[in-house]
Order: structure tokens, then C-alpha cells, then sequence
């Protein structure tokens, strides 16, 4: 495929990323952003962090899918990375005064005694070396971040407010104060009009931000009046971190300040969109395109909450899955509300995998439509206009591992499984199936936590004739005959008018209850090659001897 190929077939296609960046072209129609003056600027998208807390798996999605976006964008206007036509910011709002401790936070008596100060004036309570409580867990945000080879720009509240970069975007504020007043005003509670304000005091004698009126006394000079929490009447500057900014005022103002053209956010947050952008218009500057998704549920369809516990992290998704299904996941539907839990890990690796094997036989249009081609695109790795690893497989289901582990039962561990995976893979040796090896590693552990010991029933009369027809050809049949081929044998029995079975669905459906133990199961003619024919006969035998 060509580049100008490419271009054409993104600019027309259905994939939420591609409408996501043709909305974003509608903007760019040149595919840059130029100034009155004609100098060209890199197309900015923005991601938002709060550093009260670690990173979490919201926060991976919000940097996945907008770089999503981002990579989608950059194949329409024909732009690599390295062209350095777009950029993304991963900015940390750490100027945000703490109002609650988080949960399970070491010493936690560090910031009781600084609740309401800036995150990033409040001492760290890890005792480690970092300079703030914000410091620490922006740093977290970092490390997260690079892990999973993001290409993103750190950029902190604090240092913006600290060194004067806000400077002009927060006279701007003030001289727009009654404008955004005008807005925010008709949106509160009665009580909560009679001491809002767009700008937050920093306290000069407690450090605290304050939620209290403010007369704006000389916006050109960022000269502001407030009573402080001692009741004396305080005149001090709002520039230079000596205040901070009401939430969607604050997010209007980065707006404003950076130039952000494209941001998304999850569906809790659309009332800040909706006011957020009339205030970066009252500013003078048009709001940047948004994108607002559905929020995950738990396994019960409700909502995911830090204070319920009920959450699925990132880590826990990597301990049993892929951080390629993970990102399939995430890719798929984000504009529909999502339950997030163990039990959807299996199938989401498996068809990630499907996906990608698909990939490098389909024509474009089904290219660009398929998550695998827009997930291998994310950190670069551009091959022309192909996008790397089309069409690699893996010999083996993840599926099929967790039958093959369940089976196994006690004698389960690493050894165990990759000796097994030798009747059934070339060179089965993990240092030269690295991916297939984290796939081992991880059935192990969905094993061991979530898949209860199998429940092996007895065959009815005519599924023991069965198991002892396949058994029979097991028997006979040479031991490297195909898995496909012995899919067929079984197949075949399945379908043999003698054995009265009512579908093929239950003849497959008794042999996953009465030799695996379980209600569904993988194509059994791979499941036997792989566990080795003389060993599938066994678990027959056992079988029968229930009958």
C-alpha cells in the first residue's frame, strides 16, 4: 500500500479513530495549524491526569485512545511521528488543592495536616526523594507511561502557574471575570454562587487554596482582593502560583494558554465540556474538537468506585492477559459503557489474536477497520504505510492453554505446560516463543485464581459409545496426524446417525463436561494434539469407567 492509498481510504473510513481525526481535518482542513502570521504549529492533543492519586487503568485508556486518534490523524494527513506534525501532552493538574486523602496512602497524617494546599506543595509521604506529594505520583504517571512506550510531552500545572507561563492566559481570566461568572453562575447551587469564583486564592498565610469571592482590582497587573482565612483583607497578585483556577475555568484556561485542538474525557465529566467551552470562547479562543466515552462497570454492571473497591486494575489485566488485549479492549466501543472484570481477559487475548492474523490478507478499507491495525501503529513502528506485525499468529489459543492447565490441575507450572506444548509446536522453547511463553505464564495465574477444579460428570449410554468410538481411533490413529485432521475424526463420530445426538453442539458440549470438566471448550482436535494422544485416551478411559 502507498502512502497517497493510505490517505484515501482513512479520509473515508468507519473506524472511531479515523471519524475522530477526519472531525479533528474538518478543523485542519490543510492537515496544519497555522497562525494569523503563517507560521505552522503541530497539531496538539491533550490528556489530563489528577496526581491525588496512582495511575489506574482510566488513565492508560485516555493515552491509548488518544493516541489513537492521533496515529489515525497522522495517516490522513500522511504524516510518521517522527515528522513531528502532531503532539501529545500528558498534562498533570498537581496545582489542584488535595480535599480528601486517598485510600491506602502510607502516613497519612502528611496530608491530613495539608489538606486544601496545592498537590504540589504538600510533602510527599512515600519518604522517598521526591520534592511533593504531586511530585511522587507524577512521577508514577511517567514511569506508567513509558512502559508502555507512550510518545507523549509531561507538562505540570505547578510549573506553568510557578514560572509565569499562565501569566497572560490568567489576565485574561480576570479581565473575562464577570463573562465567565456569567456562565458558571446559572450552573451552581444558590449557596455555592455566594462564594464562587473563577480564581482561587492561594492563601499567604496558610498555603491553603481558598474558596472565597474575589474582586478583581487590576487584571492587567493580575492584582486581585480576598478575605483570608484569619479575616484580614488581603491584596496580592494572582500571577506566578499565587492562585489557582475553579476546575473548568482552570481546564478552559489550558485551553486558551497551550492551544489544545484535540482533548476526550469520560461521560462524568460533560457538563465541564459543555462549560469549559463556552468559557475558552469567551477567553477568544474556539474550545478544542472533544470526544466524551462511557465509563467501565463492574462484573454487576455498576459503576466502578476507588471507595467500593469494585475495580479491575492494570496490573491485575497484565497478570492474566496481554497488554494487547488490553488495548483491544479498550479500542473497542468507547462510546459504549463497559463491564471490566477477569472473566472477559480470555476471550479479549484470543481475539486480539484473531485480529492480527487476519490483518495482512484483508484489503485496505477492512485494514483500517480492524483494532490490531490501529493498536501495532500506536508507539510508531511504521513500515512505509503497512502497519508492523500484520499477520503473525500464535500456534496455540489462549483458550486452549487454560484447558490444557485445567487438565493438568496439581502438575501445572511453566515446565509442565511448555513440555506439553512440544507435541503440538515447533522449537517449543519459551526464549523462542516469547509471547506465546507470557500467554503460559498468564493461563497459569487465571487458572490458579479464577477457574474452580473441573467438575468431570459421567457419559449418558450413548456418550460412552462415543468416547469409545473416538477412542478407537485415537487408538489406530498415527500419533503426528494433524490437529485438524483429528478434528475431523471427532467431527465425523459427532456426526455418525448410531450415537442419536441431537446437534453436534452436544456431542462437543459431552466431551467438554465429561473429560475437561467444563461447559465450553476449545476445537478438541487441537486440544488432543496438544495433549498428547496416549493422555487424551486416559482421560477417555477415565470417562468410561464412569458409565
Amino acid at each position: 500500500m502507498s502512502m497517497n492509498e493510505l490517505m484515501d481510504a482513512a479520509r473515508v473510513n468507519k473506524a472511531w479513530p479515523f471519524q475522530e481525526a477526519q472531525r479533528l481535518l474538518k478543523r485542519y482542513p490543510d492537515g496544519a495549524k497555522k497562525a494569523k502570521d503563517g507560521s505552522i504549529s503541530p497539531i496538539l492533543f491533550e490528556t489530563g491526569y489528577g496526581p491525588s492519586g496512582l495511575p489506574h487503568i482510566g488513565t492508560f485508556q485516555e493515552v491509548l485512545r488518544t493516541t489513537l486518534v492521533r496515529r489515525a490523524f497522522e495517516a490522513i494527513i500522511g504524516a510518521k511521528p517522527e515528522d513531528g506534525k502532531t503532539r501529545l501532552v500528558a498534562f498533570s493538574d498537581d496545582m489542584d488543592g488535595l480535599r480528601k486523602v486517598p485510600e491506602n496512602i502510607p502516613n497519612a497524617e502528611v496530608l491530613h495536616a495539608n489538606l486544601n494546599k496545592p498537590l504540589s506543595r504538600i510533602p510527599s509521604p512515600f519518604n522517598d526523594d521526591h520534592p511533593s506529594f504531586a511530585a511522587h505520583n507524577n512521577a508514577m504517571l511517567r514511569e506508567f507511561l513509558d512502559r508502555f512506550g507512550f510518545d507523549y510531552e509531561f507538562v505540570a500545572s505547578s510549573d506553568k502557574y510557578n514560572s509565569g507561563e499562565f501569566d497572560e492566559a490568567l489576565k485574561q481570566v480576570l479581565r473575562k471575570n464577570q463573562d465567565i461568572l456569567d456562565i458558571m453562575l446559572p450552573t451552581l447551587r444558590e449557596e455555592r454562587r455566594q462564594t464562587y469564583s473563577p480564581v482561587l486564592p492561594i492563601s499567604p498565610t496558610t498555603g491553603a487554596v481558598l474558596q472565597v469571592p474575589v474582586e478583581v482590582v487590576d487584571a492587567d497587573s493580575g492584582m486581585i482582593r480576598f478575605t483570608d482565612e484569619d479575616g484580614s483583607v488581603t491584596e496580592q497578585s494572582a500571577l506566578g502560583g499565587q492562585s489557582k483556577l475553579q476546575w473548568k475555568v482552570d481546564w478552559a484556561m489550558r485551553w486558551y494558554a497551550l492551544g489544545v485542538d484535540y482533548e476526550m474525557s469520560g461521560k462524568d465529566l460533560t457538563d465541564s465540556v459543555t462549560q469549559s467551552s463556552k468559557i475558552v470562547r469567551a477567553l477568544g479562543s474556539p474550545p478544542p474538537t472533544t470526544f466524551i466515552y462511557e465509563l467501565f462497570l463492574d462484573a454487576n454492571g455498576e459503576k466502578i468506585s476507588k471507595s467500593k473497591g469494585n475495580g479491575f486494575t492494570i496490573d491485575e489485566w497484565l497478570t492474566y492477559g496481554t497488554e494487547e488485549s488490553l488495548g483491544l479492549y479498550i479500542f473497542r466501543e468507547p462510546k459504549s459503557a463497559k463491564q471490566l472484570h477477569a472473566g472477559i481477559v480470555p476471550r479479549a487475548v484470543d481475539e486480539y489474536w484473531q485480529f492480527r492474523e487476519r490483518l495482512a490478507d484483508q484489503p485496505l478499507d477492512k485494514q483500517l477497520g480492524n483494532p490490531a491495525w490501529h493498536l501495532l501503529r500506536v508507539n510508531g513502528g511504521f513500515e512505509g504505510a503497512e502497519a508492523p506485525g500484520a499477520g503473525e499468529k500464535l500456534p496455540v489459543t489462549f483458550g486452549l492453554l487454560l484447558n490444557l492447565v485445567g487438565v493438568l490441575g496439581a502438575e501445572a507450572d511453566r515446565d509442565a505446560v511448555w513440555s506439553y506444548l512440544g507435541n503440538y509446536v515447533e522449537d517449543a522453547d519459551p526464549a523462542k516463543h516469547p509471547q506465546l511463553d507470557v500467554l503460559v505464564k498468564a493461563s497459569l495465574a487465571y487458572n490458579r485464581d479464577f477457574v474452580p477444579a473441573p467438575n468431570k460428570r459421567a457419559p449418558t449410554a450413548k456418550e460412552a459409545a462415543a468416547l469409545q468410538a473416538l477412542d478407537d481411533v485415537l487408538e489406530k490413529i498415527d500419533p503426528a496426524t494433524s490437529a485438524e485432521d483429528i478434528q475431523t475424526e471427532v467431527y465425523e463420530i459427532g456426526k455418525r446417525e448410531e450415537y442419536e445426538f441431537g446437534s453436534l453442539r452436544d456431542w462437543f458440549q459431552a466431551l467438554y463436561q465429561t473429560l475437561l470438566g467444563s461447559d465450553q471448550g476449545p476445537r478438541m482436535g487441537s486440544f488432543i494434539a496438544l495433549y498428547g494422544i496416549e493422555n487424551s485416551r486416559k482421560l477417555i478411559a477415565e470417562a468410561l469407567a464412569k458409565a
